[in-house]
C-alpha cells in the first residue's frame, strides 16, 4: 500500500509529533496554578528522527517509537510553578499549525502517487 512508503510514514510520524505537543501543551496549561509543577516539553521532531534512525538504521518501524518527555528548563513563579500561559498557547497554536501542514503533505503526496499509477481517489 502507498502509506507504507517511508515518505508517508515521516508525515505521520510529524502529525503524531504535533499531536503529542499539543498534548503536552493542554496538560501544562491545566497544571498552570498548581505550586511546584515543572513544565515538560517534547522533544524537537529533528531529534526524533535522528534518534529514530540511530534506533531503527532507518527501519520503518523506527517512526512509530514514542516521543520523549523531559522538563522544560524555565524560570519558577514565586510558588515554584514554571508554566508560561503565553509560552504555552504559542507552543499549542504551533503545533496546531505543524499538524495541519503534514496532513496536508500527507494527502497532497498520497493524491499525487494515486495519480501517477493511474487510480482515481
Amino acid at each position: 500500500m502507498l502509506s507504507d512508503l517511508p515518505l508517508f510514514q515521516v508525515y505521520g510520524a510529524m502529525a503524531r509529533h504535533a499531536a503529542e505537543s499539543q498534548r503536552v501543551s493542554a496538560a501544562n496549561i491545566a497544571r498552570a496554578d498548581e505550586p511546584g509543577f515543572k513544565a515538560q516539553q517534547v522533544e524537537p521532531f529533528s531529534d526524533y528522527l535522528a534518534r529514530a534512525k540511530a534506533e531503527g538504521a532507518g527501519a520503518a518501524s523506527a517512526l512509530t517509537s514514542p516521543f520523549k518527555v523531559t522538563e522544560a528548563n524555565l524560570p519558577a513563579t514565586p510558588n515554584g510553578n514554571t508554566v508560561s500561559l503565553e509560552t504555552e498557547i504559542f507552543k499549542s497554536a504551533e503545533a496546531a499549525g505543524q499538524h495541519n501542514m503534514a496532513l496536508t503533505v500527507y494527502t497532497k503526496s498520497l493524491d499525487l502517487m494515486r495519480t501517477a499509477i493511474g487510480k482515481r481517489g
